[in-house]
């Protein structure tokens, strides 16, 4: 298959599948000649699901080349995470990737394996802790063959530790990490994201990571190194000063729902018509004018409710007058309200309110890309936008294996030796 071709297929509908032209999504079509700030910068990535494969996302969103190694027969589990037979997940963090098959069980697959570190910058995996070393691929063994090379390891808790062998998927990490016990409401149990939280916050943190290191090694006298990513610490670090509240109050932060133990009036409310609204007043000036907004200014000056300390152990009674004014007005009289007061405040969107919000649209957050399965898919554009060097969408993503016989002629090998790799088993593609 032609190295840049769009994933081919049937096109699957489904009885539920939604005309997306009545949006008006920005169309816009793959640019595979583009280059980003990242051209010339070469990726392995041997990771797995989402914390690797988003890292080297955004990484490939900024022009590096991506190869991503995934096994032959099976591919990346993430390919699994779909929607009626189709790899939905697949489809968006694959973009701007290669894909090389291999069995990794086989020496020869660990030679390819090297052979593509010779040049590249930085290698990605997301193995047990020790897996790598027990592959002839520890780091010590890839810093002779590139002394600059970047390893990023990702593992639950880390690559030292008395946890370090443990399994670590994002849900336990999530509940490790306090955050589960701070999500929900005081009187039912701790709830866990309904995405990959963990896996998110670490990738998004490890391409940081990546960068710095990649830019450390590029320095006069700069050398590769590790970046040993753990999904925990990541996580907890989101949370906030979480240790030092509970030195000072001897408790953990309760759950509070989706009130705030930081800042009040800061909650979801619900409006006359059963639909809902968030609002956040953060700071001094934006709660009085909410106070002056439903009338009651009275409360500017009123003990429990002048500072924002004081609202906070107060949130209830705050969130009661609140509420009991957005409870007498409909979804759009409290938004045209809220808008014209200048408050801090969104309903609450579900997917067809982002899809026809004429923000995204203008903005072009969410694009449509070609696909021949599909037709077209709808996808979020590249993000943070970079005026000077902007990142670009190259490729679609790929079939399992479809760019090893063009990577493995750019290694140098022939191509009996490449029908040889194939027959074998070791190289799908």
């Amino acid at each position: 298959m032609a190295e840049n071709t769009p994933k081919t297929g049937p096109t699957r509908l489904d009885a539920n599948k939604v005309d997306m032209s009545q949006f008006g999504l920005h169309r816009k079509d793959y640019q595979p000649e583009a280059k980003g700030p990242l051209d010339g910068v070469r990726v392995v990535d041997m990771s797995r699901l989402v914390c690797g494969n988003l890292l080297t996302f955004n990484l490939g969103d900024m022009g590096a080349e991506v190869i991503k190694i995934e096994a032959a027969g099976k591919g990346d589990p993430l390919r699994a995470w779909g929607d009626g037979g189709i790899e939905a997940q697949w489809k968006v963090y694959a973009r701007n990737k290669k894909s090389m098959a291999l069995n990794l069980r086989d020496p020869q697959a660990i030679g390819i394996v090297k052979k593509l570190v010779e040049g590249a910058q930085i290698l990605v995996e997301g193995f047990r802790p020790g897996r790598l070393e027990e592959m002839d691929l520890a780091p010590e063994t890839l810093w002779a063959i590139n002394p600059k090379l970047v390893i990023v390891r990702i593992s639950g808790y880390g690559q030292s530790g008395p946890y370090k062998e443990r399994p670590g998927f994002g849900s336990v990490v999530e509940s490790m990490s306090g955050f589960a016990s701070r999500n929900g409401f005081a009187d039912r149990e701790p709830v866990l994201p309904p995405f990959a939280l963990a896996d998110s916050v670490a990738g998004l943190q490890g391409a940081f990571a990546t960068v710095v290191a990649l830019r450390a090694a590029e320095q006069e006298g700069g050398k590769g190194q590790v970046v040993d990513l753990a999904l925990l610490e990541p996580m907890y670090a989101i949370m906030g000063p979480e240790a030092l509240v509970y030195q000072l109050t001897g408790k953990s932060r309760p759950r509070t729902g989706s009130s705030s133990t930081t800042a009040s009036p800061r909650n979801v409310y619900e409006t006359s018509d059963g639909k809902f609204i968030g609002m956040s007043a953060s700071i001094q000036t934006m709660a009085e004018r909410v106070f002056r907004m439903i009338g009651r200014e009275d409360l500017i000056t009123t003990e429990g409710f002048r500072t924002n300390m004081e609202r906070v152990k107060n949130r209830e009674e705050v969130d009661r007058i609140v509420g009991g004014w957005i409870k007498t007005k409909t979804l759009a009289e409290v938004a045209k309200t809220f808008e014209e007061q200048s408050i801090t405040a969104s309903p609450i969107y579900e997917q067809d309110d982002i899809l026809r919000d004429e923000h995204f649209r203008e903005r072009e957050v969410i694009i449509e890309l070609p696909d021949d399965q599909l037709g077209t898919v709808p996808m979020q554009n590249v993000s943070p936008r970079l005026s000077e060097t902007p990142g670009v969408i190259r490729t679609p993503a790929p079939e399992r294996g479809q760019h090893s016989v063009a990577l493995l002629e750019d290694l140098g090998y022939g191509a009996a030796e490449i029908e040889n790799l194939k027959e074998k088993g070791v190289v799908e593609g």
